[in-house]
């Protein structure tokens, strides 16, 4: 089969997910009504299975739709009924206006971390590790790997189980991992620093997975710092 060059596929996988926001908005997929699988969208929109699947992870990170092992993905939110609207890609393409928003994310989802850690079920912990092992099969693979970083945050933030953290995380979206702002900056997809932040989301889900709040909070605090460090360097 012809590859679909990178730019269309893009443009396919957002008349897609325009198009199923669309039906969540007016009603036509409500809460907890099952999206149609990815053949029958392929089908229904005559596209391939990359642009489904990148437009299911679009609306994953957004928060409205969310997978049930063996079953599918189910809309989980209305539009309309998330407190804070997504932020635009130029509230947040600039390394300064990335620098505030890791600094805001230190504050939000270390504390997420710590709570997530005496909260979490088993099945939230087994959803954290998980998302950091899908996360480590795309770097493995040479993947995009923008998606699967903030499904890993995403679980972290659901295991505190407080509304208020996934609200804040999904008005950032996937857009909040700093590298998907700045694709042409060095490394950004290299195997070492991507092997580095498995490497880190490892360390926040064994603390989670110990119920230890103050490791948990530091692992992430670390993370996350190391992140900012990195862009305050690039901004010098």
């Amino acid at each position: 089969m012809e590859q679909v060059p990178t730019r269309r596929r893009q443009r396919l996988a957002q008349t897609l997910i325009d198009e199923l926001k669309k039906q969540i908005e007016s009603g036509a997929l409500a809460v907890g009504d099952r999206l149609p699988t990815e053949p029958q969208l392929e089908a229904q929109f005559d596209v391939s299975r990359t642009v489904v699947r990148e437009a299911i992870a679009e609306l994953r990170a957004s928060g409205l739709v969310t997978p049930v092992q063996g079953k599918g993905m189910f809309v989980t939110e209305a539009l309309g009924n998330t407190i804070l609207a997504p932020l635009t890609p130029t509230e947040i393409q600039s390394i300064p206006q990335t620098l505030e928003m890791i600094e805001f994310r230190i504050a939000v989802e270390a504390e997420a971390a710590a709570i997530a850690a005496y909260r979490r079920s088993a099945q939230q912990e087994s959803d954290i590790r998980t998302a950091n092992q899908y996360l480590a099969a795309k770097v493995e693979a040479g993947e995009a790997t923008i998606d699967a970083d903030f499904a890993f945050h995403e679980a972290v933030a659901r295991a505190a189980n407080n509304r208020h953290f996934i609200d804040t995380l999904h008005r950032f979206g996937a857009r909040s991992i700093p590298r998907s702002q700045f694709p042409t900056l060095p490394d950004t997809e290299s195997q070492k620093y991507l092997a580095k932040v498995v490497s880190e989301h490892q360390l926040i889900l064994e603390a989670i997975s110990d119920q230890d709040p103050d490791a948990a909070r530091q692992a992430m605090r670390d993370h996350l710092a190391g992140s900012q460090k990195r862009y305050r360097q690039l901004a010098r």
